[in-house]
């Protein structure tokens, strides 16, 4: 294969994703294109996404075609220099081919998810990657592991990591042993030692951080570190009309304006997405769940951890997106010490709108 010509390939955004479709080409052909930059919009059967740029290089063809469905590896485009000839450029796009075909990537082989007893709960769980790195994703209030659908497989390719359902949410168990922080920071602690693992680095995004502070003041010995994503337990103010919304919410109408507080741009909220939450939602002992959750964490006035985490003397990283409607971006700062990284196009689902950025920081940060 000639090496002066880059090939730009539909991801792999999540344990189950297998195509995705071609909504949008942000670039033209003959773009000088920098390591990073947005290239083309995709949407799979979970939401939309954008395909960044592999290595920096002149946008030479664009294959893909918009509104088009391709698989995992399909070709989207060629990046190459200008040395290359336009025959070479048809010759490698001619003779490309999906790698693996039909058969298994080693990364793909076995279960795609895993279930463990916790506490008297099922928990649905991924584990990817390999290493005495562990890194453990904690999901927000509402949420599950595939609200890590960009980044497990990423973070996975320097360490092993492991994401969960948390109790009442997902494909776990509905039952939540106890509805409180500290009650939810015993229950992952329990997870870990279900799994054999006796140190992370803990990675939360919302009600998720809160829990990954909790832990590391609770257990201090099985958190090496905190990666804190529009964390809840910063501060008091939190939007209380959105925790309502998602709680009270019984249909696609009531609930996709929910969804959208959640992201700076609203379009990424398909139909499938507010699909998927409202089935989700409608699950025996969801609503109970949630309910339990709410009144706990986010009535009154919400527990604050930062002045605790803030002598702890753990290793800490805070991401936020500026545009964050749920918790103020303000409260970034609250940990003294930590470092912080604003990302000034995203909202609260930071990890999914800016899913490269974030990755590379906690890659940087984990070292």
């Amino acid at each position: 294969m000639n090496p002066n010509i880059i090939p730009v390939v539909m991801p792999k955004w999540g344990l189950a994703m297998e195509e995705g479709r071609v909504t949008e080409w942000l670039v033209e052909e003959g773009t000088e294109i920098s390591v990073g930059d947005e290239i083309i919009e995709v949407e799979t059967d979970k939401i939309a996404g954008v395909v960044e740029a592999p290595d920096a290089g002149l946008l030479r063809r664009r294959v893909a075609e918009v509104e088009t469905v391709y698989p995992v590896k399909a070709l989207l485009g060629v990046l190459a220099d200008p040395s290359v000839s336009d025959a070479e450029l048809d010759e490698y796009i001619a003779a490309y081919v999906v790698p693996g075909g039909d058969e298994v990537d080693d990364a793909d082989a076995g279960p795609q998810y895993q279930e463990a007893e916790v506490s008297g709960v099922r928990v649905r769980y991924a584990d990817r990657g390999e290493g005495d790195s562990v890194v453990l994703l904690i999901h927000g209030f509402g949420g599950d592991l595939d609200n890590w659908l960009f980044n497990l497989d990423a973070l996975a390719e320097k360490h092993r990591v492991l994401a969960l359902d948390l109790p009442g949410h997902g494909q776990s168990g509905k039952k939540i042993p106890q509805a409180t922080l500290a009650g939810l920071a015993q229950f992952v602690g329990a997870f870990l030692d279900a799994v054999g693992v006796s140190a992370v680095h803990a990675v939360g995004h919302s009600m998720g951080g809160a829990i990954a502070m909790r832990m590391a003041l609770d257990r201090p010995e099985s958190v090496r570190s905190l990666t804190l994503i529009c964390s809840a337990g910063l501060g008091p103010e939190i939007n209380q009309e959105y925790v309502g919304g998602f709680v009270s919410a019984q249909s696609r109408k009531e609930l996709k304006p929910v969804l959208q507080l959640l992201f700076a741009d609203s379009g990424l909220v398909n139909r499938q997405l507010v699909d998927d939450v409202l089935k989700y939602k409608r699950l025996d002992g969801v609503d109970a769940a949630l309910s339990a959750l709410s009144e706990s964490l986010f009535s009154g006035t919400p527990e604050v951890l930062a002045p605790e985490v803030s002598g702890s003397g753990k290793p800490t990283l805070v991401l936020w997106g500026a545009k964050d409607a749920i918790i103020p971006v303000a409260q970034a700062q609250a940990i003294s010490g930590a470092s912080v990284e604003v990302l000034e196009t995203a909202g609260h689902m930071v990890q999914m709108e800016q899913a490269s950025e974030v990755n590379r920081k906690i890659l940087d940060f984990l070292g």
